[in-house]
């Protein structure tokens, strides 16, 4: 809880925390710091010009000995809907529960029941009602990271407890960022039911094909977070502020390389990506979301993109793609202004 403590305490005058090593690293925004060339914030900011309005972006590089900083925001404050990203918050903190030199061993004997208590919508692993039985908790990280398994979720975030998670979001001054008490509740929740806390399976079954009730993004059940939540997260985060023992951080970056990201963002070979990404579509509500950190030329990148767009049809590929190929693009840049 110190390691907490001090993020949270230090974020406020600007300074971020400290590195595994105890290299001192800061914000984007805590001071005016040599920034790269213009033109790349200007033609990184151009590739996300023609995408609708409600979007975000934050890149940052922090300075190095031989290298300015790399700062790029636009809409960095505003929350917006995230979705599955927030998984990774939710891993920190479990993690960080566990954190030990054994952690892996830990994770890996720590048994979890799957079956019809945590079973959840959008759960392409876990696949409900088809597969019960005990898996392991690493297991359910994986899943949850790899494949944004919503059961496997949900399952992480009871041995966590919601609260515990919620409590670790405010004590690292993450203003806009929520998570639901899990994804079922959050189903209920956006579908109207009026016991979404604990709404069973088979009460959430009788509600599929109605329209939501409540918008994806709201102030009770809903998976939030802006830019500059997401980047001082991953900045904190991938460098070990919030564990004790380096074996926990390592298990940490592990699970996130596994992560959906890398599968919808072709990253070029020589780089680094740990991060999560988010997706939902349904008549009306459409959200993308990548964010995490990348390592490349020696030298460290936080990243977050977020867009959300109404589009009455279930399925918006142009929209979509159109995301994409502006996070393909500004990876082409930041690879090639940073020297990689």
């Amino acid at each position: 809880m110190n390691r907490i403590l001090l993020a949270a305490t230090v974020a406020v005058v600007g300074l971020i925390g400290f590195s595994a090593s105890g290299e001192t690293f800061r914000d984007a925004n805590s001071e005016l710091l040599p920034v790269q060339d213009s033109r790349l914030e200007r033609e990184i900011e151009k590739s996300f010009a023609n995408l609708p309005e409600r979007k975000a972006l934050k890149i940052w590089a922090p300075a190095t000995r031989e290298s300015p900083a790399l700062l790029v925001e636009v809409n960095g404050q505003v929350r917006l809907f995230s979705a599955s990203a927030n998984k990774a918050i939710i891993l920190c903190e479990r993690l960080r529960q566990v954190d030990s030199p054994n952690v892996a061993e830990r994770l890996q004997s720590h048994e979890l029941k799957l079956d019809r208590d945590v079973w959840s919508l959008g759960s392409p692993v876990f696949n409900p009602p088809d597969l019960t039985g005990i898996v392991s908790e690493r297991t359910a990280m994986e899943a949850m990271v790899t494949h944004s398994d919503n059961t496997a979720t949900d399952m992480v975030l009871e041995a966590a407890g919601a609260n515990q998670v919620k409590q670790f979001i405010e004590a690292i001054g993450l203003t806009n960022t929520m998570i639901p008490d899990s994804t079922r509740a959050l189903a209920g929740y956006l579908l109207g039911a009026p016991d979404y806390k604990t709404i069973t399976w088979e009460e959430l079954q009788t509600l599929l094909g109605k329209p939501f009730v409540h918008p994806p993004l709201n102030d009770v059940e809903t998976l939030a977070s802006s830019a500059n939540d997401l980047v001082s997260f991953y900045s904190q985060a991938l460098q070990g502020v919030f564990f004790e023992n380096p074996q926990t951080l390592d298990e940490f970056r592990r699970i996130l390389l596994l992560g959906d990201i890398t599968h919808l963002v072709p990253f070029p070979l020589g780089i680094n990506v740990f991060g999560k990404a988010g997706y939902f579509d349904s008549p009306g509500h459409h959200a993308r979301c990548v964010a995490g950190g990348m390592f490349l030329s020696n030298r460290w990148v936080y990243f977050a993109a977020i867009l959300n767009w109404d589009t009455a049809q279930v399925e918006d590929p142009a929209t979509v793609e159109a995301f994409f190929a502006a996070l393909r693009k500004t990876i082409a840049l930041i690879q090639c202004g940073l020297g990689g």
